[in-house]
């Protein structure tokens, strides 16, 4: 098989897992996400088990990352270089946090949400991407 067609299937894999992951854990479902984050009123903590496996599997597979030579579908690695904290990087953080908590998605669970037709999930990923696009047009070109 080669090497783009591996890739590929690694891929859609990972995927099909990562979507089947969200699922199971109840990420697809905006009011209980939304129940997680209201700390101060009816808080849902059910869903910091799902982050605290995510922070598991994560140490894990950079742990794992480390000792490798390069990846087994690819020539190198593809990590972020830049460690610096700075202003779009925090704006960006709070815009995300606002859109997880009015929307009850991030955009990870709202795509695979599309999936089973959840309605609320639609509007998002168009808001989402009306985003995307709107930055890549104006802000982006800027810098």
């Amino acid at each position: 098989m080669n090497r783009d067609i591996s890739q590929f299937v690694a891929a859609l894999a990972s995927g099909i897992v990562f979507g089947f992951g969200l699922s199971l854990s109840g990420m697809l479902n905006p009011a209980r996400v939304q129940g997680f984050l209201d700390v101060f009123g009816v808080w849902d903590p059910s869903l910091a088990f799902v982050l605290g496996g995510a922070v598991v599997v994560a140490f894990l597979g950079i742990r794992v990352m480390k000792r490798m030579r390069h990846p087994v579908f690819d020539n190198t690695f593809h990590v972020p270089t830049n460690r610096r904290i700075d202003a779009p990087l925090v704006a960006g953080s709070a815009l995300f946090g606002l859109g997880w908590g009015i929307g009850g998605f991030c955009p990870g669970p709202a795509v695979a949400a599309l999936s089973v037709g959840i309605p609320q999930a639609i509007l998002f990923v168009i808001a989402m991407l009306s985003g995307m696009i709107l930055y890549d047009k104006v802000w982006s070109r800027s810098s």
